[in-house]
């Protein structure tokens, strides 16, 4: 999956979450300054993109620093895909 796709996933995932439009981000965006994700939010998060790209989450191995800004969760989610590994 192109990282481009990813993003776009990780946006949608987001906009659910939010229950909002996002427009305007960049992959520069922190999620919890600029967007102001919680705790909760990140959890569904998560499930949203677990759904979304086909990914599984292991709680204990996601590190905050994953969450700094759209680009950070973009390469978590990447690093999470099964062709990553290959």
């Amino acid at each position: 999956m192109e990282r481009n796709e990813i993003v776009g996933h990780v946006e949608q995932a987001l906009a659910e979450v939010l229950e909002r439009e996002i427009d305007g981000v960049t992959e520069d965006t922190k999620l919890f300054d600029d967007l102001h994700l919680d705790s909760t939010s990140v959890l569904e998060l998560l499930m949203s993109l677990e759904d979304q790209v086909g990914i599984e989450v292991n709680p204990e191995e996601v590190r905050i620093e994953d969450f700094a800004s759209i680009g950070t969760l973009t390469d978590y989610v990447h690093s999470q895909l099964p062709a990553a590994g290959a």
